[in-house]
C-alpha cells in the first residue's frame, strides 16, 4: 500500500503508528523503523506480534501491541460471522465447497464415466474458485435480497426496542450480547420469550447459584496469588453515604458488599471496623492491599489496620491522590487565575447559544469542554482545547460577524474579546499551564485504565511526570520547582509506599530496561516489603529467587518474561 492511498484508508488508526518517508511508497513502523510491503493489516500483524506475514516489532508500546491485537480479533471474528450469514442464505463460500464435494462424491459413487457431468446432469463444480459460486445464481440472488430485507426488519426491531428503552448503543458490547442473540436464533421460530414474573424469580435464583460457583474460583484465586480490597464510598439520589466494598485479584474484580455509612462516614473508629471486618471475610492471609482514598478518617483507619494486620498494606486511591496534587497545582497564582479567565471565557461562550453556534463554525465543530474521570483533571484538559483552538477563537472574536452582533456591545462580550485578543498574558499563561499539568493528567488516566494493573507502574510513571514537567519549562528551576513541590507534598506521605516500589522492581519490563534506577530508596522499599510480608523461610526462599531475577537467569532472563 502506498502513501496515495484513498482518504477513508487513512481513518484506520493504524497510521499513527506509521512513519512517512519522502519519496518511499511503503509503510514504516514508527517504533523499530521496519519497513512493511503489505497494507495496514500486515502492519497490525507486525506491532500485535502474530508472527503473521512479518517478523513482529521488538520496540512496540504495549497500548499499541493491545490495541493492534484487539483489532484484529474484531476483524476476524466480523469475517467469521459475515461467513456464517453468507452460508445461511445459500452464498457462503463453506456451504458452496461442501454442496460441490457431496456431488464429487455421488458422482463417483454412481460409477459414471463422466467426469463433467453428474447423474442429475448438472456440472461437477472443480478447483478452488468454485467454492464462491453457485449452480442456481438466479435463485440464490432472489434469496440473498429477501434474506437481507428480513435482516434489515430485525435490526429495525431490535433498535427500535432499545430506543424505546433509553439503552445505551455501548449494549451490544456486553460480553452477553451475542451469546444471547445467538442461543434465541439457534432455537428457532418456537421460542417465547421469558415473561417478568419468570425473571425476578427461577432465572434470577439461578443466576445468582451461577455466580456463587463463579465466586469459588475468585476465592481460589484470592488464596493462590492473593487480593486486594478496595472501598468506594458514593452518596445516591437520596443523599445516603453508601460504601462498596470490592476485591480485586488476577481473576478480577468481585464486588462484596455494600454498606449504608450516612451516620458513620466521619468516624475514623468505624471505618477501621468496616475495614477489618472485610479483612476478616476474605482472609488476613489472602489480602496484600486495601486502597481507600485519602479522607482522613480513612488515613486514620488505614494506619491502625496496618497496625493490627502487619502482613497487609494500606494505600490510598492514587486516581484520588493525582486529583488532589492537581487541585493543589491549581491554587498556584498563575495557575488559578489563569483556570480563573479561561473558565470565563468557556462560560461566556457555551451560556450564550448565538455564541456557541459561532463557535462550533470557526472551529470545525471541535468543542473547548472535555469531561475527564475527575473535575480537576477536566478543567486542565478544557485549557487543553482552548489552546488547540486558540486561532479560531482568535479569528471568530475578530470576524465581521462577531463585531455586527448584539454580544460584541455588550459587558460580558467585550471582556470576553479583550481576554482573547488583546491581553499578553493569556495565552502564553494557558500554555504554562498546559505543559505543568498535563503529564500528570496521563498518569491520572493511566492509573484509572483497566487494561492492566497500575501498581508495577505507578511509581515510574510519577518519575517520568516529574521530569516532563521539568523539561517543559526548559530545565528552569523556578518554574518546575513549585510544582514538584505541591506533587512531593501529595506524593511522599500519602502515595510513595514500599509497596509501589516492589512493583516497580519486579516488573520485568522495567527492571530490564536501561532507564531502571536501582537506587537505596528502592531496595530498602523492597526489603521493608519482603520483611513485613514474608517469614524467615520464605525470606530466605526469596532472597535466592531474587538474585536470579537481578541477573535475568533462567526462566527470569527468557524473552518472554524480559519482554513481558
Amino acid at each position: 500500500m502506498s502513501f496515495s492511498d484513498s482518504k477513508n484508508s487513512r481513518k484506520d488508526f493504524v497510521w499513527k503508528y506509521v512513519m512517512e518517508v519522502s519519496g518511499e511508497q511503503y509503510l514504516r513502523c514508527k517504533f523499530c523503523n521496519q519497513r512493511c510491503t503489505g497494507g495496514v493489516n500486515r502492519l497490525k500483524h507486525h506491532l500485535a506480534g502474530t508472527h503473521h506475514g512479518m517478523k513482529p516489532c521488538n520496540k512496540v508500546s504495549e497500548d499499541a501491541r493491545l490495541e493492534c491485537k484487539e483489532a484484529l480479533a474484531n476483524f476476524k471474528y466480523k469475517k467469521t460471522k459475515r461467513n456464517e450469514l453468507l452460508q445461511e442464505i445459500g452464498m457462503g463460500p463453506t456451504s458452496m465447497h461442501e454442496s460441490a464435494l457431496c456431488k464429487t462424491i455421488g458422482t463417483l459413487g454412481s460409477g459414471s464415466g463422466s467426469g463433467s457431468v453428474s447423474g442429475s446432469g448438472e456440472p461437477i463444480p472443480r478447483g478452488p474458485m468454485d467454492k464462491f459460486t453457485t449452480s442456481q445464481p438466479r435463485q440464490s440472488t432472489l434469496n440473498s435480497k429477501w434474506k437481507q430485507e428480513e435482516r434489515k426488519e430485525v435490526y429495525r426491531k431490535i433498535g427500535r426496542f432499545m430506543y424505546s428503552k433509553g439503552l445505551s448503543f455501548n449494549t451490544v458490547n456486553d460480553p452477553y450480547w451475542f451469546p444471547m442473540i445467538d442461543v434465541v436464533a439457534n432455537f428457532g421460530l418456537e421460542f417465547k420469550p421469558p415473561s417478568m414474573h419468570e425473571l425476578r424469580t427461577w432465572i434470577l435464583k439461578e443466576e445468582v447459584n451461577d455466580l456463587s460457583i463463579i465466586m469459588e474460583d475468585h476465592k481460589k484465586a484470592w488464596k493462590q496469588y492473593g487480593c486486594l480490597i478496595m472501598s468506594d464510598g458514593w452518596t445516591d439520589g437520596k443523599s445516603r453515604c453508601l460504601i462498596n466494598f470490592l476485591v480485586n485479584s488476577l481473576a478480577s474484580t468481585w464486588f462484596r458488599k455494600s454498606i449504608d455509612a450516612s451516620d458513620t462516614i466521619k468516624n475514623g473508629e468505624l471505618m477501621f471496623k468496616y475495614l477489618d471486618e472485610v479483612v476478616e471475610e476474605i482472609g488476613e492471609e489472602n489480602v496484600v492491599q486495601v486502597i481507600t482514598d485519602n479522607a482522613s478518617n480513612y488515613v486514620n483507619a488505614g494506619m491502625r489496620l496496618m497496625e493490627k494486620r502487619s502482613r497487609l498494606w494500606w494505600t490510598p486511591c492514587a486516581a484520588h491522590c493525582i486529583d488532589l496534587m492537581l487541585e493543589d497545582i491549581g491554587k498556584l497564582n498563575v495557575h488559578a487565575t489563569t483556570l480563573s479567565r479561561a473558565r470565563q471565557v468557556v462560560k461566556f461562550i457555551y451560556g450564550h447559544t448565538w455564541v456557541l453556534s459561532l463557535m462550533r463554525t470557526f472551529t470545525k465543530n471541535h468543542e473547548l469542554i472535555h469531561p475527564a474521570i475527575t473535575r480537576f483533571a477536566t478543567a486542565f484538559l478544557t485549557l487543553q482545547s482552548l489552546y488547540k483552538q486558540k486561532q479560531a477563537l482568535i479569528a471568530m472574536f475578530s470576524s465581521e460577524k462577531w463585531c455586527s452582533s448584539t454580544w460584541a456591545k455588550k459587558v460580558e462580550g467585550v471582556k470576553t474579546r479583550s481576554t482573547v485578543l488583546f491581553d499578553p498574558n493569556f495565552w502564553p499563561h494557558v500554555a504554562f499551564c498546559i505543559k505543568t499539568t498535563v503529564p500528570l493528567v496521563s498518569v491520572l488516566r493511566e492509573v484509572d485504565l483497566e487494561e492492566r494493573l497500575a501498581m508495577g507502574y505507578i511509581y515510574e510513571l510519577m518519575d517520568s511526570a516529574k521530569e516532563k514537567i521539568a523539561f517543559n519549562c526548559r530545565g528552569m528551576e523556578r518554574k518546575y520547582g513549585p510544582i514538584w513541590r505541591k506533587i512531593d507534598a501529595r506524593w511522599t506521605p500519602q502515595l510513595h509506599r514500599p509497596l509501589h516500589v516492589v512493583g516497580y522492581y519486579l516488573n520485568p519490563q522495567l527492571r530490564y530496561g536501561d532507564k531502571f534506577s536501582n537506587v537505596d530508596e528502592v531496595r530498602k522499599g523492597l526489603f521493608e516489603c519482603m520483611n513485613s510480608m514474608l517469614d524467615y523461610q520464605e525470606r530466605l526462599k526469596a532472597d535466592i529467587q531474587l538474585d536470579s531475577y537481578d541477573q535475568a537467569m533462567g526462566e527470569f532472563g527468557s524473552c518472554i518474561a524480559i519482554d513481558s
